[in-house]
């Protein structure tokens, strides 16, 4: 559609350069910057508008017809179709923006109802979370994140399901609930990842909720950490990122030594782990927990974002909502400020009890 008035504006060319140029072209040559202000904006009416005037010029003075009341009937005609096609498509993009803003300020809202502020002190560390939206209009994404202090110690969740819009937050919020309520009554960590994934499969079977593509190819990955007072951190892993430890001044990550499937598809493995895995979780260490839109995130050059390195290079003395906005600010430096996937991170400082 955006490239009718280029192809009328070339069909009015051909005919006024050619024997055939007995055929009266003008309300043609007209129509271009008409059909241009519903498809291509003011800057691209404007363009048409240009095309058209330079075509009558050139049409004008090849076939000798200055002069004639033809050529500024024309000329009259294209100048006041331009003025009103600019005018009605600068008014379309108002509203068009109006709306869309609209519709993200709804979007925002509803997922800040889902998701809340990390508390900076829970139990034996200090903690802070960043959510960062991708530039897709208002279309909300299923980044998920949760920091509640238990009587079994500090436990996280980080998770990302596939897709975006409402099914998302949907999946978003029925994992967040099951995850809410069973950190307070599950001793058993590996359990609580297993609560989350029946809550969704039940999500799942509710008649007309989800459409066809996320019945068949919907899943979340998700890791859940648990901080106690013994100087270790104990991971359930589903499919998710690795998280990383940084460790005087040099990072780590996590990893699974079994890598499991996300949530909702425990039917591709025969045996699930039945405890969670320790990693040593000092004081000084910093913990961070992410989505995977932190590491794929790309350049024009299309490389991904460093972001171990982004790590290292953070100094020692930031709390961890600084650390975080520096993270931020290294993130909207190798993408340009356009991120494709949207980014929640969740940093958790370990202290020396005698800080608290």
């Amino acid at each position: 559609m955006q490239c009718v008035p280029y192809l009328i504006a070339l069909a009015v060319l051909v005919i006024e350069l050619t024997p055939a140029h007995f055929i009266y072209t003008g309300p043609f040559l007209t129509a271009v910057p008409a059909l241009a202000a519903v498809t291509l904006g003011p800057r691209g009416t404007t363009a048409a508008a240009a095309l058209a005037l330079a075509i009558s010029v050139t049409t004008a003075t090849y076939n000798g017809a200055w002069g004639t009341l033809q050529v500024y009937s024309n000329f009259l005609a294209l100048a006041l179709v331009s003025v009103a096609g600019f005018i009605t498509s600068r008014a379309m993009q108002e509203r068009r923006q109006r709306e869309l803003d609209q519709v993200r300020r709804i979007a925002v809202a509803a997922q800040e109802v889902v998701l809340r502020p990390v508390p900076a002190r829970l139990g034996p560390v200090s903690a802070g979370s960043l959510c960062l939206a991708a530039g897709t209009g208002a279309r909300v994404g299923g980044d998920l994140y949760e920091a509640v202090q238990t009587r079994y110690g500090v436990r996280m969740i980080v998770g990302d399901v596939r897709g975006k819009g409402l099914s998302a937050v949907r999946a978003v919020a029925v994992a967040l609930g099951a995850f809410r309520e069973a950190v307070h009554y599950e001793e058993d960590l590996v359990e609580v990842m297993n609560r989350c994934s029946a809550a969704l499969r039940r999500e799942l079977a509710v008649p007309g909720a989800y459409g066809q593509e996320v019945l068949l190819e919907g899943f979340t990955t998700a890791l859940i950490a648990q901080v106690p007072d013994e100087p270790v951190v104990q991971l359930v892993n589903r499919g998710h990122p690795p998280p990383l430890l940084l460790h005087r001044g040099r990072t780590a990550p996590l990893m699974p030594s079994l890598p499991l499937p996300p949530l909702c598809l425990e039917d591709l493995i025969t045996d699930l782990p039945l405890k969670p895995e320790s990693y040593p979780f000092v004081p000084g260490d910093r913990l961070l927990l992410y989505t995977d839109g932190v590491i794929e995130a790309r350049n024009r050059d299309s490389e991904f974002f460093a972001l171990s390195e982004a790590m290292e290079g953070i100094g020692v003395g930031t709390t961890p909502p600084e650390f975080l906005e520096q993270l931020h600010q290294a993130l909207i430096r190798h993408t340009g400020g356009d991120l494709t996937d949207d980014v929640a991170m969740i940093l958790a400082d370990r202290f020396d009890g005698h800080d608290r």
